[in-house]
């Protein structure tokens, strides 16, 4: 009945009358009907595992879609841009909220951005967008919408060139990346696709750690600062780089061999199973589907997964997936999720 209802999924067993159910799967679930409806119980889930307290008009996830202000967010992906999603997020003009102009240059940042040596980029990434970001005109408490707006721009741009470590520049982010990571403008509208794709996904933890803070009267930048912290967890966006370590460790001939083995142990893999989308996350099919069949190893892993547990890629193996596929630096799958969702912080500030 379960399985009917999309609430959990089944895998075959040897014997055709049986069927397999992830352990972990099994769990949440009970505890999903131990919990009940009870708001206190709600709440406390939240912060194990960020199912939505509050409704949001943003973004909504239902039958295994996702849409942005009442918009397809794959069929947005084919072709818009993140400044796009920023217009409909934000429900103010592109242009107004992404001036030509760059966003200033501070002194501060450029001396950090000479100390931050060989560290990993998605390590500097917050402590250089802190000194590159002013905190105004971002107040929350300005009256001036037309120049929030524009902060709010400058925000995601200045986020942008803290993960390229370079100067901020007016050309549209995913160009940006592309041009800083050295790869062509055929390539660029994969980049692209991922950042639309990663705008916003209700009040998961990171977003409703933004809305927290807004409610404090804090500026954009506390928010988007706030919230960046959050996605460093190994649960939320560092998912990323726990992908990176096991896709390491296995055969890239025999991925089913390794894989089987951890499962044995009691562990999880990483970047599989997605409780929002019963039937696969279709943020990641659509950028998996983008990539095509020539990435043979990305291929391969996701299909042993999905033999061995019936689960299907997330986001997270997705953006896995394209960083390998492009052979960007270690750690851009992580960038691309912060800079792409820093437009849903932003909306939810």
């Amino acid at each position: 009945a379960y399985v009917s209802r999309g609430l959990i999924k089944a895998a075959p067993a040897q014997d055709p009358r049986q069927s397999r159910y992830l352990a972990a799967a099994v769990d949440q679930l009970a505890e999903t009907r131990r919990r009940g409806r009870k708001p206190r119980e709600i709440a406390r889930a939240t912060l194990d595992w960020g199912m939505p307290v509050l409704e949001s008009a943003l973004t909504l996830i239902e039958n295994g879609r996702l849409s942005y202000r009442g918009q397809d967010a794959v069929d947005l992906s084919q072709t818009a841009a993140l400044e796009d999603m920023a217009e409909i997020l934000w429900a103010m003009p592109a242009e107004t909220a992404f001036p030509r102009r760059a966003p200033a240059q501070l002194k501060a940042y450029q001396r950090l951005l000479a100390l931050a040596g060989s560290a990993p980029p998605s390590d500097t990434l917050l402590p250089l967008f802190a000194v590159a970001a002013p905190d105004e005109p971002t107040s929350a408490w300005r009256t001036d919408p037309e120049g929030l707006a524009r902060g709010a721009g400058d925000l995601v741009r200045l986020l942008a060139a803290a993960a390229l470590r370079q100067a901020p520049g007016s050309a549209p982010i995913h160009r940006q990346l592309a041009s800083g990571w050295g790869i062509g403008a055929q390539q660029a509208g994969l980049i692209r696709q991922a950042l639309v794709l990663c705008a916003d996904h209700e009040l998961n933890a990171s977003s409703f750690t933004a809305r927290c803070v807004a409610s404090t009267g804090a500026s954009l930048k506390a928010c988007v600062i706030a919230a960046l912290a959050a996605l460093s967890g190994v649960r939320h966006g560092a998912v990323t780089m726990r992908v990176e370590r096991l896709w390491d460790m296995l055969d890239p001939d025999d991925p089913t061999t390794g894989l089987s083995e951890r499962l044995k142990a009691g562990e999880d893999i990483p970047g599989f199973g997605h409780q929002l989308y019963p039937d696969g996350d279709i943020r990641a099919a659509a950028l998996m589907a983008a990539i095509g069949p020539d990435f043979a190893a990305a291929a391969r892993f996701a299909d042993a997964v999905r033999q061995l547990t019936g689960q299907d890629p997330t986001i997270d193996f997705a953006l896995v997936a394209l960083r390998r596929h492009l052979s960007l630096p270690e750690g851009s799958a992580f960038l691309l999720f912060a800079i792409g969702r820093s437009v849903g912080w932003i909306a939810h500030g």
